[in-house]
């Protein structure tokens, strides 16, 4: 602004000086001008740029005077606002420096100044940054500095106890505001506040220790107990503890029986031991060392564990010794393929020393050669399916046999195979029987082929020869005798194969039935149910083959009688009911009293089969339905589930042999495909429409239907009344008979475990060294139909009863399903079961015949 002025005063001295030449001139301007008028009319125009000069003059000092104003109230302003600056930094309560782009210091407060009060050293402007960081260090003002996790915000220890934070801002000119802020108070209450953590932290880990059900006690490197619990005390029994003094670790453990352990430093492995103590408790120390010195040791009373352990260990061996028994391999194998668990019949069997196998790998037990065979299956059953087959081995005395082997997984909740187990049965002799039949049956349709030749021969020379009629007559009787031979040789085959094989695995059955009834430990009750469900697996396959051979061999014929449906359908309720409580699903049962005319038998096998597959393929959480509808004079038995369901393009090839299905992702389910095609086979022979109806996601109904009957003057088995349905077997009398000691132990075993007085016998004598036939309590008599020395149950049990006084109930099991053994029983007034025999179905049975006056 003054330069402005300046120039606006030199402008107007230039035209006071020009106003004052132009009048000069003229006045002394030419007088002798010939045009008067031309120089006045000259001075007009000067006169006029005169006045226009003068007015721009004017404005030009008015805008000078505005200007002067301004900037006097500028200079006012600027000044108020300095001074406003100075009171605003020196109120703060931080020391304030302010440096320029250089680093010189152009402005500072007060508190900035307190810091260099003592030390002589005067702080005007212009001193560096670089000067005052030397005259600090000079004269001592920093006692250290505090290393943070915010390195452009340093903290100081000054040499008079106080603390400071430095904060720095860079201005938008270049320069540099440095904040020095006394935190002296917040390192006190921080300091405070990490002491009273310290402490709570301590009092903490105490109560912690002390509510902890293990026994602690921390020693440090002197060898003192420093910190201990109120259990460790209990356990090593020692009196309550002065904290107030120290105490020597090895004098106080030498005043309790429990030992001293301490850390092997020399060692990796850390001491660890069991110690039983006199009053038959049992502790686990463990000891672990510190990185400072000392180390903890850990007191835990495992005295339940270890009887746990025991009783764990006594019902292993019971499990063993029942497997150890069973006539069939069996072992289990882990994810890894290696060998947990075989009984002594698989030891034996490959030559193994007993228990040498176990944490063997399959590979290494049985060479690669074998198991590059068995491989395939056990990839198969470690995906979770459940594989069967057949396959030629040598055992330990290099025999070669063939094997029919059965891989279960063990899957975990996920879903996941975490092992599985074998189940391996010799099935030498019947393949070799198989084969000598099938060599039969082709000699056979040999020599009926040449029989048929000869026939044809016979018949085209019979007009000529007439006299040889008769010779062609007897050879024609001939080979229908031996058709007939051969086919009583099927016969008695399939009843060998049926008896022969199914007697073990009912004895199997047997005692697993028996143990799944007794408390043990989940994973034993597990091993139980597996192999529980691997001998029923194998029964159903053995049972469905001889089943299907004997309906294509005629074995099977109807015999069909009135009975009433209740005393089927009620049976079938109170089994099924059981297995689908197991299975997580919800049976419902609608009785029916109405009379039908059927073979009880076949009907059972056909509902069996329903209610089977209802069961097998309904989700956890479904439903099943057993009931009857009346239709048209006719009785229909439905089965109705909430299963997957059958698409519609496959509900007649179910009924078809080896056929079942497999939607994607589901399981892969057990058994042949040859339930349905018994069904179906069944139905027709008697003569009983069987009808399917399915929906795919929701559920499927399958129904027989079946003509009404009339019952005689009076039935054998009254309708059951399951009120008292445990009750009838509490306590009740009960006598079995037959030529197998282990399926004598194994029936003896369940019953037993129902509440039965169980008595057994191999024979008749063998029973009378026992009881006192004629006298002794009995309230059911079992006994089975084939026994040793062409000896008839029968004939047995007919003996019994002559010599008492009373009648009780009989119950005839056999593995022989002609329909001759079963009229003859039924004539006798005895009840008929076929092997092999399911515990549910048993129980049924036995609380059917039982009298209601039994109870415990």
């Amino acid at each position: 602004m003054s330069q402005r002025l300046d120039a606006l005063e030199a402008e107007n001295l230039k035209l006071k000086r020009i106003n004052a030449a132009l009048i000069e001139r003229v006045e002394t301007g030419s007088s002798v001008s010939a045009a008067p008028y031309a120089a006045f009319e000259h001075s007009a125009a000067l006169a006029e740029q005169v006045r226009e000069r003068t007015e721009a003059l004017s404005l030009t000092m008015a805008e000078l005077k505005r200007s002067n104003q301004a900037l006097k109230a500028a200079n006012t302003e600027a000044a108020t606002a300095h001074q406003r600056l100075i009171d605003a930094i020196e109120s703060i309560s931080d020391a304030f420096v302010l440096f320029d782009s250089e680093r010189r210091i152009l402005l500072f407060n007060n508190k900035f100044r307190d810091f260099w009060q003592g030390t002589g050293v005067q702080i005007e402007r212009g001193v560096t940054i670089a000067d005052l960081r030397r005259l600090a260090e000079m004269h001592g003002i920093i006692a250290r500095e505090h290393l943070t996790d915010a390195p452009e915000e340093p903290i100081y220890q000054l040499a008079d106890g106080r603390w400071v934070q430095v904060s720095e801002r860079v201005t938008g000119e270049g320069g540099l505001v440095v904040l020095y802020t006394d935190i002296t108070d917040l390192k006190a209450s921080e300091a405070a506040r990490r002491e009273q953590a310290l402490e709570q932290k301590s009092r903490l880990l105490q109560s912690t220790v002390d509510n902890l059900s293990q026994g602690v006690a921390l020693v440090n490197a002197e060898g003192r107990l420093e910190v201990w619990n109120h259990r460790f005390l209990s356990l090593t029994s020692l009196p309550d503890i002065d904290a107030s003094h120290s105490h020597d670790f090895a004098q106080l453990m030498a005043k309790t029986e429990v030992e001293l352990i301490k850390p092997n430093l020399q060692g990796p492995i850390m001491p660890e031991r069991e110690q039983r103590l006199a009053d038959g408790r049992v502790l686990e120390i463990k000891t672990h060392p510190m990185p400072s010195g000392g180390f903890v040791n850990t007191y835990t009373d495992i005295t339940e564990h270890h009887r746990y352990a025991e009783n764990l260990r006594e019902s292993e061996s019971w499990i063993r010794l029942i497997t150890d028994h069973v006539p069939a391999l069996i072992s289990y194998l882990g994810a890894d393929m290696c060998y947990r668990f075989t009984n002594q019949v698989y030891d034996d069997f490959y030559g193994w020393p007993r228990g040498s196998l176990l944490g063997e790998s399959i590979l290494r037990a049985h060479g690669e050669a074998s198991f590059r065979r068995l491989q395939p299956y056990v990839t198969r059953a470690l995906a979770g399916e459940s594989v069967t087959f057949e396959v030629e081995e040598q055992n330990a005395a290099g025999e070669n046999r063939y094997m029919l082997k059965s891989y279960v997984p063990n899957l975990d909740a996920q879903g996941k195979a975490v092992g599985f187990f074998v189940l391996i049965r010799d099935i030498t002799e019947r393949k070799r029987t198989s084969e000598a039949l099938q060599q039969a049956y082709q000699n056979l349709e040999q020599r009926v082929r040449e029989r048929t030749s000869e026939l044809t021969e016979l018949n085209q020379q019979l007009r000529q020869e007439i006299s040889e009629r008769k010779a062609v007559e007897t050879r024609l009787l001939d080979a229908k005798q031996e058709a007939e031979q051969a086919n009583l040789s099927k016969t008695k085959f399939l009843a060998a194969v049926s008896h022969d094989l199914l007697q073990p695995l009912n004895a199997a059955r047997l005692f697993t039935g028996a143990l799944l009834d007794q408390s043990m430990p989940e994973r034993i009750a597990h091993l139980v149910g597996a192999v529980s469900n691997s001998l029923e697996d194998v029964e159903n396959l053995l049972g469905t083959l001889v089943d299907i051979s004997k309906l294509d061999a005629g074995v099977i014929k109807p015999d069909p009688a009135p009975f009433r449906l209740s005393d089927l359908l009620e049976n079938l309720a109170i089994e099924y009911r059981q297995i689908a409580s197991s299975e997580e699903l919800d049976f419902s049962f609608v009785g029916c009293q109405a009379v039908v005319l059927s073979d009880i038998t076949l009907l059972a096998r056909i509902l069996r089969n329903f209610l089977t597959n209802a069961i097998r393929y309904t989700p956890r959480g479904g439903r099943i339905l057993l009931g009857c509808r009346r239709r048209h004079g006719q009785i229909e038995i439905q089965v109705c589930d909430t299963g997957r369901g059958i698409p519609s393009d496959k509900l007649t090839e179910i009924f078809l042999e080896f056929r079942r299905i497999h939607p994607p992702g589901a399981a892969q389910d057990k058994g042949l495909g040859l339930g349905l095609a018994i069904v179906d086979k069944i139905s027709r022979m008697l003569s009983h429409p069987i009808k399917v109806a399915s929906e795919e996601g929701r559920g499927s109904i399958f129904s027989v239907t079946l003509p009404l009957g009339e019952l005689p003057p009076q039935s054998l088995l009254p309708p059951l009344a399951t009120s008292d349905y445990d009750a009838r077997l509490q306590g009740a009398q009960i006598w079995m008979i037959d030529n197998d000691p282990a399926i004598c132990a194994g029936m003896a075993t369940l019953l037993q475990g129902w509440g039965c007085q169980v008595v057994t016998a191999l024979g008749l004598e063998h029973l009378s060294e026992q009881i006192n036939i004629g006298s002794g309590a009995l309230d059911l008599l079992i006994a089975d139909y084939h026994l040793d020395n062409d000896v008839i149950g029968t004939d047995v049990v007919e003996e019994i009863l002559q010599r008492r006084s009373d009648r009780p109930p009989v119950l005839m099991i056999t593995a022989n399903y002609s329909n001759e053994l079963k009229q003859s029983i039924r004539e006798s007034g005895y009840l008929l079961m076929n092997k092999p025999v399911k515990p549910g179905k048993l129980k049924a049975t036995l609380t059917h015949l039982l009298k209601p006056s039994i109870s415990a």
